[in-house]
C-alpha cells in the first residue's frame, strides 16, 4: 500500500471514529431520534457534507462504529495468540476488550437500538468463528448471545463479578462437546 493510501485511510478512519464518538456524546443527552446531523457533524468537528460522505443515516454511524470495533478486535486477538474464540483466554480477552467501548454498547442498550449489536455480532461469528470451530447456526448464535448478553448484564451490574468467573461459566457452558 502507497504510503499516500495509507494516510488517506487513516484520515478516512479518524473522521468515521469522530462522527461515530459524536453519535454516542449526544445519545448521553438526547433521544435517539431527536439527533440532528448538523449537531453531529459539529461535535464531530467535520462538514454536513463530510457526514453525508461517509453516512446516510445515523444508523448507518453506529453501525460503521461497531464494524471499526470488531475490525480492532481481530487485529489485537490475533496478536495475544488465543487459539480459539470458546476458549477461557478468548473470553477474557473479549471481556476487557469490550470494557473499552461500554460507553456505545450501554448507550445502544439504552436506546434500545440491540438490533445493532446484535446484527453486528451475528455477522462477526458467522464469518470468524464458523470456519473455526465448524459449529451448527445455532451454536454460534448461542455462544454470541451468551458472551454479549453476559458482557451487557456484568458492565450494567458493575462489573462485580471477576472477568475470569464469567470466562469459567462461559467457557463450562460451550464446551459440551
Amino acid at each position: 500500500m502507497k504510503l499516500e493510501n495509507l494516510k488517506i485511510n487513516q484520515k478516512t478512519e479518524f473522521t468515521r471514529r469522530c462522527i461515530g464518538e459524536a453519535v454516542i456524546e449526544l445519545l448521553q443527552k438526547k433521544e435517539f431520534g431527536s439527533l440532528k446531523i448538523s449537531e453531529i457533524a459539529k461535535r464531530a468537528g467535520v462538514s454536513r457534507t463530510s457526514f453525508y460522505n461517509y453516512y446516510v443515516d445515523v444508523y448507518g454511524v453506529l453501525t460503521d462504529y461497531l464494524k471499526m470495533i470488531i475490525a480492532e478486535y481481530l487485529v489485537e486477538g490475533e496478536k495475544t495468540g488465543n487459539n480459539g474464540y470458546f476458549q477461557y483466554n478468548h473470553i477474557v480477552f473479549s471481556f476487557e476488550f469490550f470494557d473499552r467501548y461500554a460507553k456505545y454498547f450501554l448507550t445502544l442498550t439504552r436506546h434500545r437500538l440491540h438490533s445493532i449489536v446484535f446484527e453486528g455480532i451475528n455477522d462477526f461469528v458467522l464469518k470468524y468463528i464458523k470456519s473455526e470451530r465448524h459449529a451448527s447456526l445455532y451454536e454460534l448464535y448461542a455462544y454470541s448471545g451468551a458472551l454479549l448478553n453476559s458482557f451487557l448484564m456484568w458492565e450494567e451490574g458493575g462489573k462485580k463479578e471477576p472477568v475470569d468467573v464469567i470466562a469459567k461459566n462461559l467457557e463450562h457452558i460451550m464446551s459440551y462437546n
